[in-house]
């Protein structure tokens, strides 16, 4: 189990982050148990055969279920009476910092300009050949690469000499690098891997002031394509798409980035999911009372 919130004035939270945790934690009783399904695990690659059976217990076992966007929270309301979207919020200040001056990483302070970058872990969900597409069908632009390389043999990757994988990085340094990008892609697959994912990354481009392109990631074109925040793209159009985002006047933008922005926080996040957990507790509290009268 991934977290335990516990004091003695406080009653016993079980937190589930994967069903996995069932494995050594199924003992614990706790006054509520919530599962945080925050990506739909079992379609990763080598996800373990027990996993899909698992997170039917842990259904079974919690009180809420709370999910990390809109497309797995419809996945998953059909197999729990109380579960609750939360698409990801993120650190604003923090991805600010990339609007403001500050130095440029040494890794990629030779990289020439127009830069278009992607930050993330780089898996089954990187759709590897239109990452070769747009780097052979632009080779003025730059792509910089961050994130480490998982569960895909590195050597599948393309090389040129306008694409550079700088390997991963630091969570505070990411600011630095992407105030020297002139835009942000996501070149995600569109597979199973990436059916439900709702990547905390769009937003975090959008604080950093940088206009973005995107793969038709489901939560992607409903939450930031609808509302002209991300241009959605695919190989027939990515490099139309890209060269557009980079000439994209900012000032209109931003102002709209901001205002979506404006309206999310990680305190607001925890203060709706806080007041479900206390609806649940009040409710089992209750339920005693209502069989002993």
């Amino acid at each position: 189990m991934d977290e335990i919130v516990a004091t003695s004035a406080a009653p016993l939270i079980a937190w589930f982050y994967t069903p996995m945790a069932l494995q050594f934690a199924s003992h614990i009783a706790g006054d509520l148990c919530v599962y945080d399904c925050m990506d739909e695990l079992s379609a990763f690659k080598n996800a373990p055969a027990e996993l899909v059976r698992l997170e039917r217990e842990l259904f079974a076992r919690a009180d809420l279920v709370f999910t990390g966007g809109m497309s797995l929270y419809e996945a998953k309301r059909a197999h729990h009476p109380s579960v609750h979207p939360f698409p990801s919020s993120i650190d604003v200040r923090h991805f600010g910092k990339a609007r403001g001056p500050i130095a440029d990483p040494a890794d990629q302070a030779d990289i020439p300009h127009p830069r278009v970058g992607f930050f993330g872990v780089i898996d089954e969900r990187l759709d590897v050949e239109l990452v070769r597409h747009a780097a052979a069908s632009m080779p003025d632009i730059h792509f910089v690469m961050l994130g480490p390389v998982v569960k895909i043999d590195p050597a599948t990757l393309p090389e040129a000499p306008n694409l550079h994988w700088l390997g991963g990085k630091q969570y505070a340094d990411l600011p630095a690098y992407l105030a020297h990008w002139d835009a942000g892609w996501m070149p995600f697959a569109l597979n199973e891997s990436t059916r439900y994912i709702s990547p905390t990354k769009t937003p975090e481009f959008l604080a950093a002031g940088l206009p973005v392109v995107s793969t038709a990631i489901v939560d992607v074109v409903r939450t930031y394509g609808a509302q002209g925040l991300v241009d959605i793209a695919d190989a027939s159009d990515v490099a139309d798409k890209l060269r557009s985002a980079l000439n994209t006047p900012r000032e209109a933008w931003l102002g709209k980035a901001d205002a979506f922005l404006a309206k999310t926080s990680w305190d607001s996040t925890w203060e709706a999911m806080a007041g479900h957990i206390s609806a649940a507790l009040a409710m089992k509290n209750s339920l005693p009372l209502k069989k002993g009268a």
